[in-house]
């Protein structure tokens, strides 16, 4: 199989799948390395291939987020706070599209998370206590901004509605 090729598998594979797919699981399926599918996809990206790296792996962006429900919401919390946040979004319907900070010399930085259950915000803390890996709103005393989608606007302002009760919303 030609690279050209298997560049085609994986697109296909990412098309019929909703949930990510790590570079690993990618690999093995195709027998070449982990560094190989990361360049595959790198090269996919240059080629307008709208593909997501989440916590959890890569994901197509196919479908467009109906706009009016992905809201951007701003937080600020400690890290004591973090499965709070994630549980509030997701116990209310919602999915945690990415995280952004202002970074004083870099501008905007941001992740994608991708996260919809209680088990995905739970293996996301994992990741972060197992590698000992600051999270981004360290780098801004707390404060950052979320996007989240959600199916209408009852259940965005119950999103909303938790998050200030967790006092988690940034209000100054």
């Amino acid at each position: 199989m030609t690279s050209e090729e298997r560049r085609k598998k994986i697109q296909d594979v990412l098309s019929k799948n909703t949930s990510p797919i790590t570079a690993t699981a990618l690999a093995k399926k195709y027998s070449v390395s982990r560094q190989v599918i990361v360049g595959d996809i790198a090269l996919m990206r240059a080629s307008g291939l709208e593909i997501s790296a989440t916590p959890r792996g890569y994901v197509l962006d196919c479908a467009k987020e109906e706009k009016d429900f992905v809201f951007t919401v701003a937080c600020c919390h400690n890290e004591e706070n973090m499965r709070n946040e994630l549980y509030a979004v997701v116990d209310n319907g919602g999915t945690i599209l990415d995280v952004t900070v202002e970074h004083a010399v870099y501008g905007e930085i941001s992740g994608e998370l991708r996260i919809s259950t209680r088990y995905e915000a739970d293996e996301f803390m994992k990741k972060i206590i197992c590698n000992d890996t600051q999270p981004l709103m360290r780098l801004t005393k707390g404060v950052h901004l979320h996007r989240i989608k959600c199916k209408d606007k009852e259940e965005r302002d119950r999103i909303i509605e938790s998050l200030k009760k967790d006092g988690i919303i940034f209000e100054e």
